[in-house]
């Protein structure tokens, strides 16, 4: 039975690239973690073996260090589009470049005021600890094909945002047969470790691009307000407003989609001990971490269609 080649791509997946910058004393750090994965005329070799088109993947990796070195990495995004345009643009083989990137998040390290001077300086400005909070995301694409010219895709992101609501929570009215055994909750607590991508309507040169990092704290804090400020009946609910708030404040966001587990607080069970335990006079909980509920939900600008994909967010 005869065969043909489907969708095809190949590149260098999941180069740390640690880039440190110094302003005189003070330094920066960018601690990024990069796969790049390329497609086009590709198709000999598969086969035949001809690596004639093929750009070795150990140029990819290469090139992402360079790169850093040559412009810099003045945010994720920035640096993503740097890469994803150079591979399609000078290779004539290469038609389009996805740059999937990672960014670990890194915080100074003060030193005590009595003891600073050990050192040799009054302020310690080049120690670091890594943040335990969340991993920042971006995905660049960039294709040459398309009648309208090349264009980019920019996908933003983060993952393995905990979060918690110790009240204001709520879960009730639901649908109930015979294998239900959930309890109506008035005053839950309501836990979850976001992980979300959202789209930028960017898309070419030809057009002002937006400040990356502070698109990014932006989206980052309308998200957390909007936690903060729901009063939540259900988690679905928590995710429309935390995707509508940032729809509705950051112009340069088209689309956003977030899938969040349920982290789940059960009150425990005291009664064999004869001690209440209800949330209004401070519960004590069991943390389940499996089986969790699974949430997802994507939220659009009015008139937009989606294009993020499911999968990217599916745990």
């Amino acid at each position: 039975m005869p065969t043909i080649l489907g969708q095809n791509q190949y590149g260098k997946a999941e180069n740390r690239v640690v880039k440190i910058t110094r302003d005189g004393d003070t330094h920066h750090i960018k601690d990024v973690n990069v796969s790049v994965a390329l497609s086009g005329d590709l198709e000999e070799v598969h086969l035949s073996g001809s690596n004639a088109n093929c750009l070795p993947t150990d140029t990819t990796k290469n090139t992402c260090f360079a790169f850093a070195k040559e412009y810099g990495i003045e945010s994720i995004e920035q640096y993503g589009i740097h890469l994803a345009r150079h591979f399609v643009d000078s290779q004539p083989s290469i038609h389009r470049a996805r740059i999937r990137l990672e960014e670990y998040a890194w915080e100074r390290i003060a030193g005590s005021d009595a003891n600073s001077k050990f050192i040799g300086a009054d302020e310690v400005k080049h120690s670091f600890v890594r943040k335990g909070q969340e991993i920042r995301l971006a995905q660049i694409t960039y294709s040459a094909e398309g009648d309208g010219g090349p264009k980019f895709e920019v996908l933003s992101g983060l993952k393995d945002l905990t979060v918690m609501n110790s009240t204001n929570s709520e879960f009730w009215g639901y649908i109930k047969d015979k294998y239900t055994t959930l309890q109506e909750d008035y005053d839950r607590i309501l836990a979850t470790s976001l992980s979300t991508w959202w789209r930028h309507n960017w898309t070419s040169d030809d057009e002002r691009m937006p400040n990356w990092e502070r698109s990014y704290e932006q989206a980052k804090k309308h998200i957390l307000q909007a936690f903060v400020e729901t009063y939540s009946l259900s988690l679905q609910q928590t995710l429309y407003q935390m995707g509508s708030r940032v729809i509705n404040n950051r112009s340069e966001i088209d689309e956003i989609r977030f899938s969040a587990p349920n982290k789940h607080h059960f009150r425990q069970d005291l009664s064999p001990f004869g001690l209440d335990n209800e949330a209004k006079d401070g519960a004590v909980y069991y943390a389940a971490d499996r089986p969790y509920g699974l949430i997802e939900a994507t939220i659009l600008r009015d008139g937009v269609d989606a294009r993020i994909p499911v999968d990217m967010t599916n745990l």
